[in-house]
């Protein structure tokens, strides 16, 4: 049986990664915010003073204030902020761009970027769903440049190896190295939840079409997968398992912004009544990550 080959190469450690110990895909995928959670850009949110200044907030401060900014004043580094000031999302959409590839280099790593760099190394599929409103390509190229250069723990060979296994398990060979990093970025998903359109002062909704989306290509992905673990060899069935009805992935889900994070709570329990929810979230604010 496939099932038991299966089983005897995890054994021998012939896979490392994906698999659980029944020799089956471990169907576990990632869904990572960016900002204050893989990354802590530099990059600000520009805001007005009462005396029409503007002034640059941090995402980190962002995620405190916005609930208050053009609907209150307040007191912020030492100024009275009143409200947004003109195009206030400016370095976070598509005029950004370039610098945002620039930032994400020199940019120092958040709460959930160990579990980013195991997502690469491990060659797991991703999805980055973040408020910012690059252009999606970019976000893509960032990390490319990443896998490349072998950024902060993220290490290129391991990730090769690994992709390596998957394609060997799954009977598609022949690709160079480059082919094989290219086809893993093009597997993974960005959703830069304001490009095109969206609130980046309420990117809650976004996130939850978005990581709705996400589920579905999971599920849709973890069946093929399991599928192919199953037929690999041409083995002869009587009996077709119904692969759909026994995926369950498991999507990890971290953000440091408390209200995206009770956002995407409520929709799941409202989508999953019954407790079956394929969706694990952590809460990243101040730098510690917390299953909530």
């Amino acid at each position: 049986m496939i099932r038991t080959i299966l089983k005897e190469i995890i054994e021998k450690r012939e896979l490392k990664e994906g698999f659980d110990d029944a020799g089956r895909p471990d169907m576990k995928y990632y869904a990572f915010d960016w900002d204050d959670n893989i990354m802590m850009m530099p990059t600000q949110i520009i805001v007005q003073t009462e005396d029409g200044k503007e002034v640059g907030m941090s995402t980190e401060d962002f995620a405190e204030y916005r609930s208050m900014i053009d609907k209150e004043p307040f007191e912020y580094k030492g100024e009275t902020i009143v409200g947004y000031a003109d195009n206030p999302y400016r370095n976070f959409t598509t005029e950004g761009d370039s610098q945002f590839i620039v930032d994400a280099m020199i940019a120092e790593t958040g709460p959930s970027w160990d579990d980013f760099v195991e997502a690469i190394n491990g060659g797991s599929i991703f999805s980055i769903i973040t408020a910012r409103g690059h252009t999606p390509s970019v976000l893509r190229d960032a990390i490319y440049n990443m896998i490349m250069t072998n950024h902060k723990g993220i290490n290129k060979e391991e990730l090769i190896s690994n992709l390596k296994k998957f394609r060997d398990f799954t009977g598609e060979e022949g690709m160079t190295d480059e082919d094989l990093i290219e086809k893993y970025l093009d597997m993974l998903k960005f959703h830069p939840v304001t490009y095109g359109e969206g609130s980046a002062a309420n990117p809650e909704e976004g996130k939850i079409k978005a990581m709705t989306a996400f589920i579905s290509y999971v599920k849709d992905m973890a069946s093929r997968l399991r599928q192919r673990a199953f037929f690999k060899d041409d083995v002869s069935n009587n009996f077709i398992p119904d692969f759909e009805a026994d995926v369950k992935p498991t999507i990890g889900f971290s953000d440091d912004d408390e209200r995206n994070v009770d956002k995407m709570k409520e929709f799941l329990k409202h989508a999953y009544p019954k407790g079956d929810k394929p969706v694990k979230t952590y809460l990243t604010k101040g730098g510690e990550k917390k299953e909530v």
